[in-house]
């Protein structure tokens, strides 16, 4: 007869799995399953807010500990992009717009670079301390088409397993 405990961390596993390809699939689609992110202020070439680099993307890591599947991102921006919020201004975000700004600023006569310094200096304008939102632009977390693949995989799960006490018998 299969061990229970194995035949949990299984279906943990294999869920797991899953899941990290259902949710990487939400940077493709730009949107969290239906629910497309929200437009940006300005247009980026470089892909959508959550993409331009892929850094937020590949930080994903998927765990599973005691029939529980944990995913986290080392980068501190990915909480606040997946659930959206505000940050108060600091001195040294202050510094990094202005980085931005002589970046983008010293490039060329480009319309898409005057834009893109045109905003880090607008950002970098700002007074220190004061608020900038951060849209919900969910990547991870809850959703209908998450409980429909756990359902899949564990029924799958359920009638291998049940075959194998069968066969066993």
């Amino acid at each position: 007869m299969p061990n229970p405990n194995n035949f949990i961390n299984q279906i943990t596993e294999e869920i797991a799995v899953k899941l990290a390809g259902v949710f990487d699939r939400n940077f493709e689609n730009k949107a969290f399953f239906t629910e497309p992110w929200p437009a940006t202020k300005w247009n980026n070439h470089r892909g959508s807010m959550l993409n331009r680099t892929g850094a937020l993307r590949r930080s994903i890591n998927v765990k599973t500990r005691n029939g529980e599947i944990i995913f986290t991102s080392p980068l501190p921006y990915a909480n606040i992009h997946n659930q959206g919020g505000e940050l108060k201004l600091t001195p040294r975000m202050k510094r990094f717009f202005w980085a931005m700004y002589k970046k983008h600023a010293g490039k060329g006569k480009s319309k898409t670079t005057n834009r893109e310094a045109a905003i880090w200096k607008s950002l970098a304008l700002m007074k220190t301390g004061q608020t900038i939102t951060i849209p919900k632009r969910q990547f991870i977390g809850h959703h209908p088409q998450v409980d429909d693949e756990v359902k899949h995989v564990v029924d799958a799960k359920v009638q291998k397993w049940a075959k194998e006490i069968i066969v066993k018998r």
